[in-house]
């Protein structure tokens, strides 16, 4: 691979004008620019990022800060791998790339900790990281508001923060389940049970919100024993459908918080003999791409997932170019009918 030197010498400039075109390109003229990157491309010159990041004290590195720990599952959910796909192609297209931190919720471990989120700053710092990109694993609140006020640019995924340079990006959780149980009140049920997230998650608890917002709207009370706590992930599903079908009266229409536990509640209405959706309706959460092969093919609330590495993207930037932070940004959630509420039988 060419060298800077090499580069200046065949374009007949200096190699402080080559560093300058790719580390302050708006201090080289326009035809002096283009020479270089024509250039540098033909010879397959890349930027030392090391060198490129002591020069000017940045990088082209946004650290993602996200708790992998074995114990917890969270890593491993269908809908976080997509909105990780999402925001890498986002930053990519800005010329950054994503530099996963590693991380655990266990302060007894070696190494950064979220029970010691000092340790990530002063690691951002000391690289010259452009930013953080901070994703929720359920019990980082307090190590996240920390960092929102260190000064690092800083971008939550689906928690709220508030910080200097700190924003977040979260879909219209209560708006999407709105929609989804008037969708199931439009369908004749009042019936209709829920099956949430962990309690004091942001998502799940703005879903439950909605939940109750649209039985109230239909003159339906909600019901205390129409509401099971799971975890998002499919085992909680199938528990908590089967605690729904122990009762004396069980629900007709269910709405899950993701899509994973509603394919759970989907098994265990089946291992009880029920039909869906003849027997029991069913809407999900997220529209992970299982949501549209299972059989019946999932109702669910789709959630913008390009569009949050979209808009993650873009706050850091305007955070790093000092235009930033704007306020928080909440993507539309769109209700997609399918087989299993029914709704194709009525």
């Amino acid at each position: 691979m060419a060298t800077g030197r090499e580069i200046a010498q065949l374009c007949g400039v200096s190699v402080a004008t080559v560093s300058r075109v790719f580390n302050q390109p708006e201090t080289v003229n326009e035809d002096t620019r283009e020479r270089v990157l024509r250039v540098a491309k033909e010879l397959d010159y890349r930027p030392n990022e090391s060198a490129r990041a002591l020069s000017t004290k940045q990088s082209t590195m946004i650290g993602l800060v996200w708790d992998t720990d074995h114990r917890r599952p969270g890593w491993r959910h269908p809908y976080l791998q997509d909105l990780l796909i999402g925001l890498k192609s986002a930053l990519s297209a800005h010329g950054y790339h994503l530099l996963m931190l590693a991380t655990s919720g266990d302060a007894r471990e070696v190494g950064a900790s979220l029970a010691d989120p000092v340790g990530y700053v002063n690691m951002t710092r000391r690289h010259h990281l452009g930013g953080l990109v901070l994703i929720d694993s359920g019990s980082d609140a307090e190590a996240f508001g920390a960092f929102a006020q260190s000064g690092v640019p800083c971008v939550a995924l689906d928690v709220a923060i508030e910080g200097p340079r700190a924003t977040y990006v979260t879909s219209d959780n209560a708006g999407g389940a709105r929609a989804a149980v008037a969708h199931l009140v439009g369908l004749g049920h009042s019936r209709i049970a829920t099956i949430t997230g962990p309690p004091g998650n942001q998502p799940s608890d703005a879903r439950l919100s909605g939940y109750r917002e649209a039985l109230r709207d239909a003159g339906v009370e909600p019901r205390a024993d129409y509401v099971a706590a799971g975890d998002f992930y499919r085992a909680s599903g199938t528990a908590a459908m089967q605690r729904f079908l122990a009762l004396d009266e069980p629900p007709t229409a269910v709405f899950a918080s993701s899509d994973e536990m509603a394919v759970g509640a989907l098994l265990a209405a089946r291992a009880a003999g029920l039909r869906v959706p003849h027997d029991l309706a069913l809407v999900g959460f997220d529209d992970i791409e299982v949501a549209s092969v299972v059989e019946p093919a999932l109702t669910t609330v789709a959630q913008d997932k390009p569009g949050f590495g979209v808009a993650a993207a873009k706050a850091i930037m305007a955070m790093i170019t000092g235009s930033g932070p704007d306020g928080p940004v909440v993507l539309p959630a769109q209700l997609v009918v399918r087989d299993s509420c029914g709704a194709r039988q009525v």
